[in-house]
């Protein structure tokens, strides 16, 4: 891979390294996890900009502002935590009206709601640049044993997702459901060993959990054609792509990518098993394959969206 984010993030890691009894969960993760003396509070944040993640052209102020709050509760879900406050920053361009302002705040209310999550501050500035918005949330870990983690996956393990998958660009980056309840239903099963929220694309999102559990994965061919969505469907027959591939690599598609052991196949949690967690030979760099039944084995590229690139 070139450099990107993800050695960025790599970078910043090692350069501002921290006490791991004070932070026991640093960068890298899609949460950070801080203590306050017996407490464990867990911090996320987001920040959403017009023209990358949103477009004010095409959408409505409420729904973008729905999105920005909607995407940190994504976060939460994914480390199997219960969120509790917010903070809303936001750079508004000098066009907007008062009224574009109130329905987006009122947007972000109604996701932050749903989710009992309070919005507690932050800060408004305005400029004459795009609109851009930063929510930090705090949120309480469900398990005893904290948060969950990218890093635990297991030799062996089978690989789940939460829903289907691309196509996302059509509408539902807007509108999606965040996993919170899952999340924390699922943070209290001993067989579940790791979870992140699939935002980038399933390659790339599994490829980075790989990378923090030091492992490798194949995925099933003919169980990856069970979640991908009608949108990416739709999509292929425009461009002329695989379907396959807009589930793998579109992105913004906010379900969970689960790994675990034979419990979570309960239909309890609706999870789609699509792979397993395969052994790492010593010294190779981390590699996803996909596996057909009738072709054999290919790797695939950890595509999908990466900022700084």
């Amino acid at each position: 891979m070139t450099e990107g984010e993800n050695e960025l993030v790599a970078w910043l890691r090692e350069r501002f390294a921290v006490d791991s009894e004070l932070i026991p969960v640093g960068m890298g993760d899609d949460a950070a996890a801080v203590r306050f003396g017996s407490e464990l509070i867990v911090i996320t944040a987001d920040m959403l900009l017009d023209g990358v993640h949103f477009d004010t052209g095409e959408h409505s102020f409420k729904l973008i502002g729905r999105k920005a709050v909607a995407c940190s509760l994504s976060d939460c879900a994914a480390m199997g935590c219960k969120p509790r406050a917010a903070t809303v920053s936001v750079a508004l361009s000098k066009n907007m009206s008062f009224d574009e302002v109130k329905h987006l705040y009122e947007g972000m209310a109604g996701v932050a709601d749903e989710f009992d999550c309070s919005i507690v501050g932050g800060d408004t500035t305005s400029w004459s640049g795009k609109l851009a918005i930063d929510v930090a949330m705090l949120a309480e870990p469900i398990s005893p044993k904290g948060p969950i983690l990218r890093s635990g996956a297991r030799i062996g393990d089978t690989t789940y997702v939460s829903g289907p998958l691309g196509g996302s660009l059509e509408g539902r980056h807007l509108t999606f459901t965040p996993r919170v309840e899952l999340g924390c239903r699922m943070a209290l099963e001993p067989d579940l060993h790791a979870m992140m929220d699939i935002s980038d694309g399933l390659a790339l999102d599994l490829y980075r959990l790989c990378e923090a559990s030091g492992c490798d994965a194949e995925l099933y061919s003919e169980q990856l054609e069970k979640i991908i969505s009608k949108a990416a469907h739709a999509c292929a027959e425009r461009d002329g792509k695989p379907s396959l591939e807009h589930a793998l690599s579109d992105g913004e598609d906010f379900e969970l990518l689960v790994v675990g052991g034979y419990a979570l196949k309960h239909e309890r949690y609706g999870l789609t098993p699509v792979g397993r967690i395969i052994t790492r030979a010593p010294g190779d760099d981390t590699t996803i394959v996909i596996r057909d039944r009738d072709k054999g084995s290919r790797p695939i590229e950890p595509g999908g969206y990466e900022h700084f690139k």
